[in-house]
């Protein structure tokens, strides 16, 4: 996608610094800034701590994370701890085991003068690949758009709700529920946009918003509890969100909030879909309320919020009373009977075992 003309990749390499580069989000929308990932430490900080986000970016951040330290420490020993220091980082977003296992599998038994060159080629196609499956993503949840607007007066517009940021700063590139909306625009397909703020840390307002005006998309920012209300009253025609980890089973983790919309869809008739790169199915876990880890963050995401003053300053300002605590759940699980689809790089399925297994055979055996 396009920042000011500029096409970007969220995570590139810079050849001719031979460093890792990221945009750094945690400054989204307020500041575009650029920044260089050159060891460990830096990796672990920027999943950790939001610098990137998003499955498949923290998958892509984490293979490259291997790589740089297959420059430092191409051992056994350092492949075994960049592993678990990165698995570390963020406990709910498989994406991230994902491509550490990838990375892993591949190098373990290459002698380690090798190990670096393969990490650093393996991290490239990983997010390649990721592209394409998105981009796949896109073409696939066309279809779906090109049925609602099909059932529409022409020029009507296709109204999408979409929960936090499960855009092309959360991917590589062309992002996984915002991939079927540029399509959608290519196509000539009018479509607007409700984008939800999603507190606590407001990737909707800060990261989808920002998006969709680099790119010239019709929207809206609403704030969360607003849209069972638009579904009641007709200004919703689907829903797309993203996923950290689905299971096998068909149940979606990702971001908290997104159990409530799947409830006020089901209640007014509004379908439902979640847009996923297969890398993010876990064919591990099958009940996702009991078995996915959520991650409780820190509490000050709660209490504080980021924004511009009108001098231009951006800082982070208190909101809640002194000595009030916050709880910060991450993310939480909606159920498979609650989701009308799910879009992958494959197809379109229904949120089941079947399901999933008609499109991916050789994993659900």
């Amino acid at each position: 996608m396009k920042v000011d003309g500029k096409h970007y990749r969220s995570i590139w390499f810079n050849d001719a610094e031979k460093k890792v580069e990221i945009i750094d989000q945690r400054w989204l929308p307020h500041e575009f800034r650029v920044v260089a990932l050159d060891n460990r430490d830096d990796f672990a900080a920027a999943i950790r701590d939001m610098w990137v986000r998003g499955a498949p970016l923290i998958g892509a951040t984490a293979a490259y994370g291997v790589a740089v330290e297959m420059r430092d420490d191409p051992s056994d020993e350092g492949l075994d701890n960049i592993w678990e220091f990165l698995h570390a980082t963020r406990p709910t977003a498989i994406n991230l085991r994902w491509a550490l296992n990838v990375m892993r599998d591949l190098l373990k038994p290459l002698p380690p003068e090798k190990r670096a060159e393969a990490a650093y080629k393996r991290a490239a196609e990983i997010c390649d690949e990721d592209v394409e499956c998105n981009r796949m993503i896109g073409v696939n949840g066309l279809e779906i758009i090109k049925q609602i607007a099909a059932k529409k007066k022409p020029g009507e517009v296709v109204n999408i709700l979409t929960h936090c940021n499960a855009g092309w700063l959360a991917t590589v590139d062309w992002g996984t529920a915002t991939s079927p909306m540029y399509h959608a625009m290519e196509a000539g397909i009018p479509v607007h946009i409700w984008v939800d703020e999603t507190r606590p840390r407001n990737q909707g307002a800060h990261l989808t918003a920002w998006e969709m005006v680099h790119h010239g998309v019709p929207h809206h920012l609403i704030v969360d509890n607003a849209g069972g209300h638009l579904m009641q009253h007709g200004k919703v025609d689907m829903v797309i969100v993203g996923t950290d980890r689905t299971t096998a089973h068909g149940d979606v983790c990702n971001k908290i909030g997104t159990y409530l919309k799947a409830l006020a869809a089901k209640d007014n008739g509004v379908p439902f879909y979640v847009a996923l790169p297969s890398p993010t199915i876990d064919w591990t876990v099958f009940d996702g309320v009991k078995e996915i880890p959520i991650e409780e963050r820190d509490d000050d995401e709660v209490t504080k919020v980021q924004g511009k003053l009108e001098d231009g300053t951006v800082t982070r300002v208190q909101i809640s009373p002194d000595g009030t605590p916050g709880g910060n759940p991450a993310f939480d699980v909606t159920p498979s009977r609650l989701v009308t689809g799910l879009i992958t790089e494959r197809g379109v399925c229904e949120a089941s075992k079947e399901g999933l297994a008609g499109l991916f055979p050789e994993k659900a055996s």
